[in-house]
């Protein structure tokens, strides 16, 4: 009995023990259970409080931010996304992200793939996606910048991805706008219409524009990169604007000279100034516009300016000489007037012996003669001049030309008392040329150095022959040729001026008339002096021709036939001219009709039927072109010969009378001799 007390007392004792035991172990579980769950509130708590830190901090980080689960469905916008997609956090959670988040692509249009996928299969990070636009819940455009990241759990397991994107709307219109003003800037640049280059501190081209390279005809290869003084006409203009602009200063409208590929040359004006960065000198910005055409322009104009100067200087020249040519002329034809009417009145004195009525008629008939010449030279320069007046060439003897010249300036080289010296070649020079004409020359360069060499002077004329040419000089030892005067003696009315007391007359178109005689012989004419007071030589050089049997023909070489009573007809309006003739031709035993207009000849032709006609052209009534054409082309009177004696000696004058019809065209005053010479022809021969 004992026992079983003791079994049921230690049973008790261990029951109680294990209750004591359960019991402390329940209580360690409930205050672990306790610390448990005050830690998982502590946890909660702090995740919590992250959270909401964590939302806080993607409300206010400025980027729009959208999450998802693994299926691309939304579970978060922050307030900025929801701003930019128009959609509110509620209404969007759940939502495929592309219909929240619809982007495309900025500049087509297109929809674009989004990041979320890639980041989802792949759990990379995409970075920043350009010219992609946001298309909002309303249906507008918003330009963005978007990258996207993965979200995973404590355990590293991809659980989400997160979308971070912001607008750059604004940022992509300054863009644009930023690309547009660097645009027309590069096409100003490019298309102005001036040229336009920059040059490094070292002269080194940077830049150059079309317009510049068009310009001077350069590829941009071979333009930049070489020196700017290559380029210059004037290498040192370049380096004095550079040194100029180094030196701060602004070049307007510099003035310079540019060389083109093709080795010409632009004219043109540069503007420059420079790009100062800090103090440092960066480049040149240089304007070059091409003034090549208004530079040409203004040299022409320059040109044409000094050219009319000179034209105008040559006009008051020639009129100057013109005036003192008039002058000269009205002298040298007064002249003679006054010993012609001198001597007209000794003719008529009743007590005038014989001799001096002989030596009156010399007298008259010297002036006649020197005042046909002075009229015969003005007309032989003017034919030259027009290059009208023909040469009569044949077979000439030297010996012949210079008899015939000296006997010309005789009367004036022995009135001066000169003694004249001729050294001439021993044999006969024979050539073919214009004897007359020669003649003429060597007598206008002897009565030359007469005029101009002091009484008892010394005058050589010389001549020799050397292979293919003759050479001709007069040499004096008279007042001589200042040298500017070499340049001009043989021009037109020029005359060597002597001193007031000296009087040397002519009418300074000898000298003229001689050099273009010589010239239509093809040989030249020059003139040689030490200076004033030490004389001059001119020098006349002559091919030599070979003579041939040809000889002149003409009235002066028709041997003059038996005289015969000839039917004369003089109508002329200068009644003296005509009466004085008249009497001359009575003289020598023709019949003489004397009327002095133009119908009065007709009808004299009627009436008395003259066999030669003498009629002068500017007649009262009708001229005397006139009278001819009616008697050969009405009258179909071919029998008379028509002579036409005019003051008007050109050759369109006698042309226009020989197709009126006159036989001859003679110009007043008319040598007689000339005229009874064609009254002594038989008729019809």
């Amino acid at each position: 009995m004992a026992s079983d007390e003791q079994e049921e007392q230690e049973l008790r004792s261990a029951v109680l023990k294990n209750a004591q035991s359960i019991l402390i172990a329940r209580r360690r579980a409930e205050q672990a259970l306790l610390e448990a769950h005050e830690a998982l509130k502590h946890k909660t708590d702090e995740l919590q409080q992250q959270r909401e830190w964590f939302q806080v901090t993607l409300s206010s980080i400025g980027d729009a931010v959208i999450t998802t689960d693994l299926q691309a469905r939304v579970t978060y916008l922050n307030p900025i996304a929801e701003t930019l997609t128009g959609w509110s956090a509620n209404e969007a959670h759940g939502q495929p992200l592309d219909v929240v988040f619809n982007i495309v692509d900025e500049k087509t249009g297109a929809p674009v793939q989004g990041p979320v996928r890639r980041v989802l299969s792949e759990g990379v990070i995409v970075g920043l996606a350009n010219h992609t636009a946001l298309v909002r819940r309303d249906g507008k455009v918003t330009s963005i910048e978007d990258s996207a990241a993965p979200i995973r759990d404590m355990r590293g397991q991809l659980v989400g991805c997160v979308m971070v994107f912001h607008d750059v709307t604004d940022r992509r219109q300054a863009e644009k706008a930023l690309q547009r003003s660097e645009q027309l800037l590069t096409d100003f640049f490019e298309n102005a219409a001036v040229g336009l280059h920059w040059v490094g501190p070292d002269g080194i081209i940077l830049r150059v524009n079309r317009t510049e390279l068009d310009l001077l005809g350069y590829s941009k290869e071979e333009y930049v990169g070489r020196h700017i003084s290559e380029f210059h006409a004037d290498p040192p203009v370049i380096q004095d604007i550079l040194q100029k602009l180094s030196c701060g200063e602004c070049l307007q409208g510099y003035e310079a000279r540019l060389r083109c590929k093709d080795g010409s040359i632009k004219f043109v004006l540069i503007s420059s100034n420079v790009l100062w960065e800090e103090g440092k000198f960066i480049h040149t910005r240089c304007f070059t516009r091409d003034i090549t055409d208004r530079k040409l322009a203004e040299m022409a104009l320059r040109e044409e300016i000094a050219r009319r100067e000179r034209a105008e200087a040559a006009l008051r020249e020639t009129d100057r000489r013109k005036d003192e040519f008039l002058a000269t002329l009205a002298h040298e034809l007064r002249n003679p007037l006054a010993p012609i009417r001198h001597a007209a009145l000794i003719s008529e004195a009743p007590n005038a012996t014989e001799a001096q009525k002989r030596w009156s008629h010399a007298v008259v008939n010297r002036q006649v003669q020197h005042m046909s010449l002075l009229l015969d030279d003005l007309l032989d320069v003017s034919r030259i001049t027009r290059g009208v007046l023909e040469l009569r060439l044949a077979a000439t003897d030297l010996a012949d030309v210079i008899d015939a010249a000296v006997e010309t300036a005789r009367p004036l080289i022995d009135a001066k008392r000169h003694n004249l010296k001729i050294d001439r070649p021993s044999d006969p020079m024979r050539f073919m040329a214009d004897r007359l004409r020669l003649a003429q020359v060597l007598s206008n360069l002897l009565t030359n150095a007469a005029k101009y060499t002091d009484p008892e002077g010394e005058i050589l004329l010389w001549a020799k022959a050397t292979e293919g040419s003759i050479f001709i000089g007069v040499k004096d030892n008279g007042i001589g040729l200042p040298a500017a005067a070499l340049s001009n003696v043989f021009e037109m009315f020029a005359q060597v001026k002597s001193t007031e007391d000296r009087s040397e007359g002519g009418l300074g178109i000898g000298l003229a008339l001689s050099k273009g005689l010589v010239t239509l012989h093809g040989g030249n004419i020059e003139v040689r002096s030490e200076g004033p007071g030490r004389g001059s030589e001119f020098i006349v050089r002559l091919p030599q021709k070979a003579a041939s049997a040809a000889s002149n023909e003409g009235l002066a070489t028709q041997s003059p036939s038996r005289p015969v009573s000839r039917r004369v007809l003089i109508a002329d309006d200068n009644r003296d001219g005509a009466e004085t003739l008249g009497t001359l031709f009575r003289m020598d035993g023709h019949e003489v009709l004397i009327v002095h207009d133009g119908r009065k000849a007709v009808e004299a032709f009627a009436t008395f039927r003259p066999e030669v006609a003498l009629l002068d052209i500017g007649m009262p009534h009708i001229n005397g072109y006139e009278v001819a054409r009616l008697m050969r082309h009405e009258l179909r009177d071919r029998a008379v010969v028509l002579v036409a004696i005019t003051g008007w000696g050109k050759d369109s004058d006698k042309a226009r009378a020989l197709a009126a019809g006159f036989d001859h065209h003679f110009t007043k005053p008319v040598d007689a001799e000339v005229l009874m010479r064609i009254l002594r022809v038989p008729p019809n021969s």
